[in-house]
């Protein structure tokens, strides 16, 4: 410690001793609160029928996967399938994305959120043909 300020060494010294590092970090006092984990979403809340109010557009979830696939149908109002349908739970929000091919539809999506307080799904439809983003939501019926 050659060339500093006597000061700035006892500094340096005191602020984390060997020792005190070496035994690794203090356990928490008996009683004290611990942050717990957020809660996994259930995918299984997702299951039912779902109505998009402004159309009469519906979605039927069956089934969902231990991997979050869903086994979904869309009707507008003929039933239409999914080119994929998919749920996920990221930071204890569960999200869904729905991506249709049949009909004059190639390509559009819904990116929702289920929203537990008003069991709904939220988000955003891209209609691919149009190119337009609508924000919508799905009531459960």
């Amino acid at each position: 410690m050659h060339g500093l300020a006597p000061g700035l060494v006892l500094a340096l010294a005191m602020a984390a001793p060997p020792a005190a590092l070496a035994q690794g970090p203090t356990p928490a006092p008996v009683g004290a609160a611990v942050a717990a984990p957020a809660a996994k979403p259930n995918l299984d809340v997702l299951k039912g029928t779902w109505v998009r109010p402004d159309g009469g557009y519906v979605i039927g979830i069956k089934e969902v996967g231990a991997d979050g696939q869903l086994d979904a149908t869309y009707f507008n109002p003929n039933q239409l399938p999914f080119a994929k349908a998919q749920a996920s739970s990221e930071g204890g929000t569960l999200r869904v994305t729905l991506v249709l091919r049949a009909g004059g539809y190639a390509g559009s999506t819904y990116e929702l959120v289920y929203d537990p307080a008003t069991d709904r799904l939220r988000g955003t439809y891209y209609q691919a043909v149009a190119r337009q983003k609508f924000d919508i939501y799905f009531a459960r019926r």
